[in-house]
C-alpha cells in the first residue's frame, strides 16, 4: 500500500470505529499531510515508507514549527495526530514499532476560562426574562431559552444546536456530546421556564420542525446563529469583556465548583473524558480565592505593599 493509502484507512478508522468528530478528522488529515512533506524534505525526497521515519525525525519536525513560532497548542496537536497514526499502524501490523511513543509534548500554561461573576450571569439572565416576557416576541422569548439553557446546563453551543424536542424533558435535557456520548443533564427551574415559553411560541413557528431552536422560518439555527444570538447580551452582562457562548459553559462549571460539587459530578454533567480536564475550574476557584485573601486580610497582601511603598 501507498503512504496515501495507509493515511486514507487511518481517517476512515478515526471518523468510523474512533468516532471522532468531523473536525477533528479534517485536524488531523491537515496535520499528517504538513508531516508527511516535512519528511519528504528530510529525507531528500519522495522515495520512503512510514516504517521509515524515526523519533529524531518526529522532533525535528516539531522543533520547526517551534522556531515558526506556532502555538503550544498546535504542536501538541500535530504530535497527538503523529501518534494517533502510528498507533494505528501498529496496531494493524503495517509497522513494527511506533517512534511517536517517547516523545513528550510541549507543556502548556494553564489559563484560567473567560466567565461571568455570579451576579453577572443572574442580572443577565433577570434582563432577557423581563425583555422576553414584557415584549412576548419569538425572538426574545428564543434568546431567553437559550441563555438559560446554556447556563444551566453547561453544554456546548454544538449541543445545543443538535438539541431535539425529544431530548428536552422537565428537569433533563439528553445531550449529544463529542463522539456521539450521549448524557443527561439537570435542567434547572428557571431554565425549565424560559425553554417552556419559547416552545409555546415556537409551535406557530415550527410545528412539525424536531428542533428545538429554530429560526422565524422554522428552520434549525446554526451554530453560527446561535452564537450571535446569545454574544450581544454576554457583551453587556461582561462589561464588554471577550466572553462567547463557550463562556458560558465555563461560568456553569466555576459556579459548580464554587457552590461545593464534587469534580466527578461536574465532570459528567459537562461530559468530559477525563477528570484531569474538569481540575481547571478547581484551579479557577483558588485562583479567586486567592484573590479575595489579598483584598479583605489585613496581610494578605494590599497591607503589605503599602507598607514597602511607605518606606
Amino acid at each position: 500500500m501507498t503512504r496515501q493509502d495507509l493515511l486514507d484507512d487511518f481517517l476512515r478508522y478515526a471518523a468510523g470505529e474512533r468516532r471522532m468528530s468531523a473536525k477533528t478528522v479534517e485536524n488531523y488529515a491537515r496535520d499528517l499531510r504538513q508531516f508527511e512533506r516535512f519528511v519528504v524534505g528530510h529525507e531528500g525526497g519522495g522515495d520512503w515508507s512510514w516504517s521509515e521515519v524515526d523519533r529524531t525525525t518526529i522532533r525535528s519536525f516539531l522543533g520547526s514549527m517551534a522556531a515558526r513560532g506556532l502555538a503550544r497548542t498546535t504542536l501538541r496537536r500535530r504530535l497527538a495526530a503523529v501518534r494517533s497514526f502510528y498507533g494505528f499502524l501498529r496496531r494493524t501490523g503495517r509497522v513494527e514499532g511506533d517512534p511517536s511513543r517517547s516523545i513528550r509534548g510541549p507543556k502548556l500554561g494553564r489559563t484560567l476560562p473567560e466567565h461571568l461573576t455570579v451576579d453577572q450571569a443572574r442580572s443577565m439572565l433577570e434582563q432577557a426574562r423581563v425583555t422576553a416576557e414584557e415584549s412576548g416576541s419569538f425572538l426574545d422569548l428564543r434568546r431567553w431559552a437559550l441563555l438559560e439553557t446554556l447556563y444551566s446546563c453547561g453544554l456546548r453551543v454544538s449541543e445545543v444546536h443538535q438539541l431535539d424536542t425529544t431530548h428536552v424533558a422537565a428537569d433533563r435535557i439528553r445531550a449529544l456530546g463529542k463522539g456521539g456520548k450521549e448524557r443527561d443533564v439537570p435542567l434547572g427551574a428557571a431554565a425549565a421556564a424560559a425553554l417552556a415559553a419559547y416552545l409555546r411560541a415556537r409551535r406557530k413557528h415550527a410545528p412539525d420542525e424536531r428542533a428545538v431552536f429554530v429560526s422565524r422560518k422554522g428552520n434549525r439555527l446554526s451554530i453560527r446563529q446561535l452564537q450571535r444570538d446569545a454574544t450581544q447580551a454576554l457583551k453587556i452582562a461582561s462589561d464588554g469583556a471577550r466572553v462567547s457562548t463557550h463562556s458560558l459553559r465555563h461560568t456553569f462549571a466555576t459556579h459548580l465548583v464554587d457552590g461545593g460539587a464534587d469534580l466527578v459530578s461536574v465532570k459528567a454533567m459537562l461530559g468530559h473524558a477525563s477528570l484531569s480536564t474538569t481540575r481547571v475550574y478547581t484551579h479557577t476557584s483558588v485562583e479567586r480565592l486567592r484573590k479575595v485573601h489579598a483584598q479583605a486580610h489585613p496581610r494578605g497582601g494590599g497591607e503589605a505593599e503599602e507598607d514597602v511603598d511607605a518606606g
